[in-house]
């Protein structure tokens, strides 16, 4: 007997095409297309809308393959921290960021296991990229998160990032498909406007966002605004440099008017925290205007790199501010669990 085919993989075209070999109504495909994305459905006996023949027949041809929760850590300052295990073994991780003050609840979630891009100061840079997540593997992560804001705090998510494990740029397809998903009126329905797409910095890739027209915003890892210093923390800076990232950043906001654009820098004690860094930033920020989120650099077991002192932090953010920069200092969340940004390497 041929192996059964993941559904989730099928378009609703796809649907529509089996249940007319089955001698089944077009109409079937959305009522299952449904189930799978906006009721999150994983079993074909919970589709109590279709016959009960219908429903064996699904059972003898697919599967709906999902992620599972292998662990998870609860931090003091309410932040969670979830280890997903996925079908074929690997694993990633996935952060609930709860500000119930705010009434925000944010999902930081993977789009590869593992990465291959070696940043310096990144936990997860460590890790060998095994390969790149499915688009139902993305949505799952959202799907999970979502639950445990409710089931803890009475709350959906808010907002979802992609921060987590992996370069979203270099899962294209998938990355794509997964936010279509969660944003589809047959999907999860959440706004576009809420998702954040963040990249270490492929010009190619960001050229394509661009022509794609997404609604989604983006959000650009800088940490160095010379490329002497970024080609020393950010190796995919020795072939996308700065001028290519300033070119393709001009088309992306040209292109993407509703998208936000955002610069986020971690700072490295006594490495890119000088006055002549913030100025790098203000001159580098000039050419195509964003915010910069500035972000507290959270200790990764096997690099040299430490926290910059307050004295410095406050020093660098004044420089910004008195060239009229638009600048957010982002405090670590979960640090004591490794949940912090940077600290994803499916650590216990």
């Amino acid at each position: 007997m041929a192996a059964k085919k993941d559904i989730r993989q099928l378009s609703l075209a796809d649907l529509q095409l089996f249940f007319e070999e089955i001698n089944q109504p077009a109409f079937r495909a959305k009522q299952v297309y449904q189930w799978l994305w906006q009721k999150s459905s994983l079993q074909f006996e919970a589709m109590t809308n279709l016959p009960i023949a219908v429903r064996a027949s699904l059972e003898a041809h697919f599967d709906i393959p999902a992620l599972s929760i292998h662990y998870r850590q609860d931090s003091k300052d309410g932040t969670v921290k979830l280890r997903f295990e996925l079908c074929d073994g690997n694993k990633v991780e996935g952060v609930l960021i709860p500000v119930p003050a705010d009434k925000r609840m944010t999902a930081c979630i993977s789009s590869q296991v593992g990465c291959s891009l070696s940043c310096a100061f990144c936990a997860t840079g460590f890790l060998k990229r095994e390969r790149n997540l499915f688009a139902h593997e993305i949505y799952d992560q959202v799907v999970q998160i979502n639950t445990i804001a409710q089931e803890k705090f009475a709350m959906p998510l808010t907002n979802i990032v992609f921060m987590g494990m992996g370069e979203p740029l270099l899962n294209y397809k998938n990355v794509l498909q997964g936010i279509n998903k969660i944003t589809d009126e047959i999907g999860l329905g959440m706004a576009s406007r809420r998702i954040t797409v963040s990249t270490a910095g492929i010009a190619k890739m960001i050229n394509q966002l661009a022509d794609d027209e997404v609604k989604f915003n983006l959000a650009l890892s800088l940490h160095a605004a010379s490329d002497v210093k970024r080609n020393e923390i950010m190796p995919i800076n020795q072939h996308n440099s700065l001028q290519a990232l300033t070119n393709a950043l001009k088309h992306f906001k040209e292109k993407n008017k509703r998208s936000n654009l955002t610069y986020e820098y971690i700072l490295l004690n006594e490495f890119n925290d000088t006055e002549q860094d913030a100025l790098d930033l203000v001159k580098w920020v000039r050419k195509v205007p964003a915010k910069i989120n500035i972000i507290e650099y959270n200790k990764v077991e096997g690099t040299i790199f430490e926290k910059a002192g307050n004295q410095r932090l406050h020093h660098f953010i004044n420089t910004l501010v008195k060239n009229d920069l638009t600048v957010t200092v982002r405090k670590s969340r979960g640090e004591d669990i490794d949940a912090a940004c940077g600290q994803l390497a499916n650590k216990v």
